[in-house]
């Protein structure tokens, strides 16, 4: 595990979290964060897929704003959080993604988390060589990416309960994606994270699940 430098293709130089597998990787992963930063949590995270086999990398997408952002799960994190999202916009992002994806080797999937999720769906439409994306509980995607049509497959998740995300968000994204998976938990915002408030055990494993199980199709066995 470590952290390394990478440039997006209009001269950006920003960092990542990098995890490798302790065996010849099966492929490789993008990791995108979610309004907090690479914090421990998305490092977790990393640590968690490479443990399944693949090399996990986690750009930090508010370098462009600001550099070294870790932000805790509280008020105070949440409006920096917001604050730094608009800062960096979508197209930065969407350059840093490409960066790390072309910095890597083999079949590469994408995993994002909250706002990170809106980024997985904005990647797998607009970044080439994306071979299997998946988005958790990202709020964006209905609200202002719907234009925007994924090259890679993808699949979704999303509480049931989650208070930034109606049910009729949800309907609206299968409605105008009937051939994709989107799962629903009986769970709130950010149910993956064993840091929020939120945590859902049963529905967090049961996403794993499901997320490895469609990447190991997508990106394929050691």
């Amino acid at each position: 595990m470590t952290t390394i430098t990478l440039t997006a293709g209009d001269g950006h130089s920003f960092a990542a979290y990098r995890a490798d597998p302790p065996a010849s990787p099966r492929g490789s992963l993008v990791v995108l964060q979610e309004i907090f930063g690479v914090n421990p949590h998305i490092r977790r995270v990393c640590d968690g897929f490479a443990a399944e086999g693949y090399v996990a990398v986690a750009p930090a997408l508010f370098d462009r704003a600001q550099r070294g952002v870790e932000l805790g799960y509280d008020e105070a994190g949440f409006a920096k959080g917001r604050e730094l999202v608009g800062a960096v916009g979508m197209d930065g992002p969407a350059r840093d993604i490409a960066a790390t994806v072309a910095s890597l080797s083999g079949k590469i999937g994408v995993v994002g988390y909250c706002w990170g999720g809106g980024l997985a769906w904005l990647a797998a439409a607009r970044v080439p060589g994306i071979a299997a994306s998946v988005g958790y509980y990202g709020r964006l995607i209905a609200t202002s990416l719907l234009d925007e049509i994924p090259r890679a497959p993808m699949i979704l998740h999303y509480g049931e309960h989650d208070p930034h995300i109606p049910m009729s968000d949800v309907e609206k994204v299968r409605a105008a994606h009937p051939e994709m998976a989107i799962f629903t938990y009986d769970a709130g915002h950010g149910f993956n994270c064993e840091d929020r408030a939120d945590f859902n055990p049963d529905a967090a494993t049961l996403a794993r699940a499901r997320t490895l199980a469609f990447l190991h199709d997508k990106i394929g066995w050691r």
